[in-house]
């Protein structure tokens, strides 16, 4: 073959082979393109977190709470669970149009509950910290408090340190607990440190002279020391101050939010201060209207 066929022959061949491998691989970049991009759109469709449309579609926030936790949640006479902390969720639950469900739960096993979805919240004079922030996703304080020592009121002891060689009992796995394991000098000179699984159990054992104090929220002290004929007193050295808030599931901030934009209406329309003359005789809330 001559020399020009040659390179006819090489040229067409060239062409016919860029053609075949170019009419390809446009077709299989838009392919690829394409299911990249459907990927990319799952993906973020899968982002959207949709913790509030939930509960929307069921049309019940589940509260989980102790229900031996007075005045943020307990029962009455009638054994109707009451409390500040009802009062709140009851009117934001009315404004965002969904039933609220209260649930009883074991409060060592809070965590739990709200991360396998038995609960939607843990409302119930939650303390924040750092320890739990790890793992819960909490709404904005609502309420200060600290955590102090319960004595009776004929009793001796005016001091911590009066309380060094005595027992003293608290709520397992509550921010007492906390408290004192970081007030390690106190808890050091202690003799004995009793778990019950309530507050109420606590000052039973109090007044029956079981243990001599009861680490617990100074709000729910104070509201015993109202209610109850018992002459209880609380020593003037606090443990730790702290903040109460609405804990979610960490992931759950659409939720969160919706929870939270509807307390910091409550506040400006003058809902919470209506609520907490109710139960504490002025209003004791810190919600930044």
């Amino acid at each position: 073959m001559k020399k020009g066929r040659i390179i006819k022959a090489l040229a067409s061949a060239m062409a016919l082979t860029f053609l075949v491998s170019g009419c390809g691989t446009p077709g299989e970049s838009s392919k690829s393109s394409s299911t990249a991009g459907e990927s990319t759109a799952s993906s973020s469709t899968a982002a959207v977190e949709q913790s509030w449309d939930k509960v929307k579609e069921k049309g019940e926030l589940v509260l989980g709470l102790d229900e031996n936790f007075p005045p943020m949640g307990f029962r009455d006479e009638d054994n109707n669970i009451v409390g500040y902390d009802i009062d709140l969720a009851k009117e934001v639950a009315s404004r965002l149009g969904v039933k609220l469900t209260i649930q009883p739960i074991n409060w060592e096993s809070k965590d739990q509950e709200l991360n396998t979805g038995n609960i939607d919240c843990i409302w119930n004079g939650f303390s924040i910290n750092e320890e739990r922030k790890q793992n819960i996703l909490f709404s904005d304080p609502y309420m200060k408090n600290n955590q102090v020592v319960v004595v009776m009121a004929d009793s001796k002891y005016n001091t911590l340190a009066d309380l060094k060689g005595k027992s003293v009992s608290l709520q397992a796995q509550s921010s007492a607990a906390d408290a004192l394991d970081k007030n390690t000098d106190f808890k050091s000179s202690l003799k004995d440190v009793v778990e019950l699984k309530d507050n109420t159990l606590c000052l039973m054992d109090l007044k029956t002279g079981n243990t001599d104090g009861v680490v617990m929220d100074e709000v729910v002290a104070r509201y015993q020391i109202k209610m109850n004929s018992e002459k209880y007193r609380i020593l003037d050295e606090s443990l730790a101050a702290e903040e109460y808030g609405v804990g979610f599931r960490k992931g759950d901030v659409q939720l969160m939010t919706k929870v939270n934009d509807t307390l910091k209406a409550m506040a400006k329309d003058g809902k919470i201060t209506e609520i907490s003359n109710k139960w504490f005789g002025k209003d004791i809330s810190i919600i930044v209207k």
